[in-house]
């Protein structure tokens, strides 16, 4: 039997508003393979968010759990790294103190001395040499978020969670990071590849980047259904899309959401 690196079981969240109790999530389950790139896609309001904030360990499920190598997890821990939706990068550090203040926390064993040396090793990586000592405001937005993606990478956690990263990102751009994260992450073959839970809006992002995909409803949030996504590695993007394979797959993804968005409203099957 395959135990998964994360494992969610009948995963419930509330909040309060209004003195009233909104359901969040409801009865989530899955589960993430070690070395597994995951991708959660859903309509807005749906909870994709929430269910990363879960993971994060910043809000405590009504519940259900959620497991990391087989523990409950219980708050925040140094085995997740984290990339956001908006650019987090501290702005009074310079681009390079950023990433390395991301080591300090993570990699206790990792000297003073040789933190400068991996936060720049980690800048050449994303694409950023030389820009090492540029503050946040000097740096555009898709270079904040390349710096943002270096940091968490350069903690060296086992797990990697990342909320909408690009979706603040000019079109041109999202695609360069994209193909950065995905090269990034399959690497050279002589390390283990992180486990990735990826929240997006972009069922085209989802494909590309994912091994498989968890399509939530709404309201509450709950799983419709997890797909794995057919396509062998390494993928290009170019030759990808223009498959009949891919389209297939794409609408059977919109199919998923649009499922649900037409029970909500009370519309029939959604023809596409």
């Amino acid at each position: 039997m395959t135990t998964n690196k994360i494992e969610i079981k009948d995963l419930t969240v509330n909040y309060i508003e209004n003195k009233r109790s909104f359901n969040a999530l409801h009865d989530v389950s899955f589960g993430v393979g070690k070395g597994e790139f995951v991708s959660v896609i859903g309509a807005s309001g749906c909870g994709k968010s929430t269910l990363l904030s879960v993971l994060e360990g910043l809000y405590a499920p009504a519940g259900g759990t959620v497991q990391i190598d087989g523990k409950e997890l219980h708050g925040t821990g140094t085995e997740r790294g984290v990339v956001f939706q908006h650019y987090s990068l501290f702005p009074w550090m310079t681009t390079r103190k950023n990433i390395e203040f991301g080591i300090k926390q993570s990699r206790h064993d990792v000297k003073r001395s040789e933190r400068a040396k991996i936060a720049d090793e980690f800048l050449t990586k994303v694409g950023l040499t030389g820009f090492g000592n540029k503050f946040p405001s000097q740096l555009s937005g898709g270079m904040q978020q390349r710096a943002a993606i270096a940091r968490a990478l350069a903690m060296n956690t086992e797990i990697l969670l990342m909320d909408e990263p690009f979706s603040a990102i000019d079109a041109k751009n999202r695609v360069i990071l994209q193909e950065l994260l995905l090269k990034l992450w399959e690497g050279d073959g002589t390390e283990e590849r992180k486990t990735v839970v990826f929240v997006t809006h972009d069922i085209d992002e989802a494909i590309l980047l994912s091994d498989k995909i968890v399509v939530l409803t709404a309201h509450p949030g709950t799983v419709n259904e997890v797909v794995n996504v057919p396509f062998e590695r390494p993928r290009r993007r170019e030759e990808l899309v223009k498959t009949d394979e891919y389209g297939k797959f794409r609408n059977r993804l919109l199919s998923l959401l649009y499922s649900d968005i037409a029970e909500r409203i009370g519309g029939d099957e959604v023809v596409l």
